[in-house]
């Protein structure tokens, strides 16, 4: 679990994303109120998949990673420019999050 009030670094996401079966079920990559990133598969026909939360402590989320595109496993993992700018939008949406309520919806894949 990657925490983004602890600097977290390209590797650690990585290995968070390498975790995941892109070949399985679509994913949502989001943070939660302590700064924690998630990544929860979700049915590809599932509402959150598409908009809304899908868990009461999130704060902010990227657009769905579809399953079969390549977005998160492995291969996502081993692409150090797809996960440098992964990390780099997640830290600037949690810094965007301090102090605001609701859920915050990042229209892109990075």
């Amino acid at each position: 679990m990657i925490n983004l009030n602890n600097q977290p670094t390209i590797d650690e996401l990585a290995r968070l994303f390498a975790a995941q079966k892109d070949t399985l079920d679509d994913h949502v990559l989001w943070i939660c109120e302590e700064g924690r990133v998630h990544i929860d598969p979700v049915a590809p026909s599932s509402s959150a998949s598409d908009s809304g939360s899908v868990h009461p402590k999130m704060r902010a989320r990227l657009r769905t990673y579809r399953r079969g595109h390549g977005y998160v496993g492995k291969k996502a993992a081993a692409d150090r420019e797809f996960m440098g700018r992964v990390l780099h939008t997640l830290k600037s949406e949690w810094r965007q999050t301090q102090g605001e309520n609701g859920v915050r919806f990042v229209d892109r894949f990075c």
